[in-house]
């Protein structure tokens, strides 16, 4: 048996799940009896495996390269395994930074490239994303509760959860930033009576949205806008936003442009709440071991982490108070989990969806990337190597006598018990 073989039937008697690989020539590695059965058709797949190179792994599965027999649940059971250390590092270098900076100005230099990459991923078809979403098509983390709630419940939760933290009151105007399907855009004017807004890059989304706001009635109650956040008119300013999956499409370099944009779109004594994907290692803007950079070249282009210390800092520095942080990184393992699972149940509807706006071989990539990606962030979440961050935040408006707290220059009560209280 060659070197490079030995490494990996090593590799292969290691891991948790029995998995096989079958290499170029046919010779078979590992068990007979496999969960998951890696199939290559040239060594360089071979290589990346021994490497522990997942992101490049997963690159040859999606173009064709390695095959792939067995649940996504199996597979990224071996791939947490087969990893040679964190894939959360650390690149502190000044170097680092530097060139870190210049490719985030130049991925976001305009709301033209923003909105190109926005419509990369959720332009690809609404109806593969009603196949594995919720009915809500609630494209952000859930909020499970209860322990026994179902996907659609748990993002019913989460939607509300937000309503309450943002203090909603009839006839306040709501800015939603991002509005993916209109869920939280909706539940607001439906269940809390204000006037809403919601904006977002997708053509999809916002012709959806915009249909359903016909349906149900809510026309001059809700608008749906094409439109960048950079674009919004602040001459009236909004009572409460909220900005749910967005601000990770923003860009690091821009941090200081939006969250100056959300404090002059915000009302003196708003509150703002900015629920997005947040990166588990202080100094990492992306997963490594080749995540990271996978995750840029077939889903997410443009799409940077940051840790939750420098949105913080960032949220402080623009003029807006941090007034309360919560962390939901297992729910959103529990929620993607529940897409991956839903997904691997209608793989062939998929593929025809998928098909029925494509080319039958683009299809199958776009399929095993969406498989990949959804099962591999749920892995991620679950090991803590990025997280999830509900960020509440306000605009004092200087005035010691405003609030039901003297001292408190904003809505916000500073006692929690308003957000769990019917």
């Amino acid at each position: 048996m060659e070197p490079l073989e030995r490494k990996i039937a090593a590799q292969l008697e290691s891991l948790p799940v029995p998995v096989a690989l079958v290499l170029p020539g046919g010779k078979r590695l590992g068990p007979s009896q496999a969960c998951v059965t890696l199939a290559a058709s040239d060594w360089s797949g071979v290589a990346v495996l021994a490497a522990g190179q997942i992101g490049k792994l997963a690159e040859d599965i999606v173009e064709g390269r390695v095959e792939v027999q067995g649940r996504m649940r199996d597979l990224m059971a071996a791939a947490a395994h087969l990893l040679p250390g964190s894939p959360v590092g650390s690149d502190t270098g000044w170097w680092t930074q530097v060139v870190r900076h210049a490719k985030s100005l130049a991925a976001h230099s305009s709301p033209q490239k923003d909105a190109e990459k926005i419509q990369f991923h959720y332009d690809v078809s609404d109806d593969f994303y009603a196949l594995w979403l919720d009915p809500r098509r609630v494209y952000s983390c859930a909020y499970y509760r209860e322990a026994g709630m179902s996907l659609a419940q748990a993002q019913e939760s989460k939607i509300d959860h937000i309503c309450r933290k943002l203090m909603l009151r009839p006839g306040e105007r709501l800015l939603d930033i991002g509005a993916g399907w209109g869920g939280l855009l909706l539940w607001a004017a439906e269940h809390y009576g204000v006037d809403a807004t919601g904006i977002t890059l997708s053509k999809n989304q916002h012709a959806h949205v915009n249909r359903l706001i016909e349906e149900k009635g809510l026309r001059g109650r809700v608008r749906m806008e094409l439109r960048d956040y950079r674009e919004l008119d602040e001459s009236q300013g909004y009572d409460k936003i909220a900005s749910v999956g967005m601000f990770e499409h923003v860009g690091s370099a821009n941090m200081p442009v939006y969250f100056g944009k959300v404090l002059r779109l915000l009302r003196p004594g708003g509150l703002v709440m900015n629920h997005g994907i947040t990166a588990g290692g202080v100094a990492t803007s992306q997963l490594g071991a080749g995540m990271g950079d996978f995750i840029e070249k077939y889903i997410f282009p443009g799409g940077e982490l940051l840790h939750v210390s420098h949105v913080l800092r960032e949220l402080s520095l623009a003029g807006l108070e941090m007034v309360d942080t919560e962390n939901l990184r297992p729910h959103y393992a529990r929620t993607l989990w529940a897409w991956s699972d839903a997904l691997e149940d209608r793989l062939d509807e998929a593929r025809r969806v998928l098909e029925s706006t494509g080319s039958e071989r683009n299809a199958a990539k776009v399929l095993r990337a969406y498989r990949l990606y959804l099962a591999g962030c749920a892995m991620s979440f679950e090991q803590g190597w990025i997280s999830l961050h509900q960020v509440l935040a306000a605009r004092p408006d200087g005035k010691a006598e405003t609030g039901s707290l003297r001292g408190a220059q904003s809505a916000y009560p500073f006692n929690r018990a308003y957000i769990y209280t019917s």
